[in-house]
């Protein structure tokens, strides 16, 4: 099931990144990287056409409380969202609590092995203080550098689904979990 979840008042740190919750003054940063061409298609949404589509996604940011911007000296290059998982499609896991990670990096700062270093963390902060059983983590077939972070991070290979993205394709998508208990 379904954990709640509630980020709100959280701020995860590590040796390189502030994870926090989003504010309003994170709108230039956010429309900067959310903009460009091909960030936002590899997780399944177009790209930000103009700061007006990029102020209403950054206000329910801040209105769901379950997604964290990632700064990086200072500046916010992404964002880790603690998603809800597709419940019909996974029943089997009904009895446990989990959640499904989703996260989206500007381009310039791919190749650094910041997201590793973001995801790591929240898996810490998910499995110690929040006290979920598992963590899904999925990537669409051919997203190799999610693919690659995803096993760095210790997600294993769980079932394949099909999965309409909110700009309209059906897409392969590899779903992967990670249990507490490993």
């Amino acid at each position: 099931m379904n954990a709640k979840i509630d980020v709100s008042n959280v701020i995860l740190k590590t040796d390189r990144l502030v994870m926090r919750p989003w504010r309003e003054s994170d709108l230039d940063d956010f429309f900067e990287y959310a903009s460009v061409d091909g960030v936002g298609e590899m997780a399944g949404w177009s790209h930000h056409r103009d700061k007006d589509e990029s102020r209403r996604i950054l206000k329910s940011f801040i209105d769901e409380k379950k997604t964290f911007a990632l700064e990086y000296n200072g500046k916010v290059i992404g964002s880790l969202g603690v998603e809800e998982y597709d419940e019909d499609k996974m029943p089997e896991l009904a009895d446990k609590a989990g959640r499904e990670l989703g996260f989206v990096l500007s381009k310039d700062y791919w190749g650094r092995g910041l997201m590793p270093e973001a995801v790591n963390r929240a898996i810490n902060y998910l499995f110690d203080e929040v006290k979920l059983d598992f963590i899904i983590c999925s990537h669409f077939a051919g997203n190799i550098r999610s693919e690659r972070l995803q096993k760095k991070c210790g997600f294993k290979p769980y079932k394949k689904n099909k999965y309409k993205t909110q700009d309209g394709r059906i897409m392969d998508d590899c779903v992967n979990i990670l249990y507490k208990s490993e």
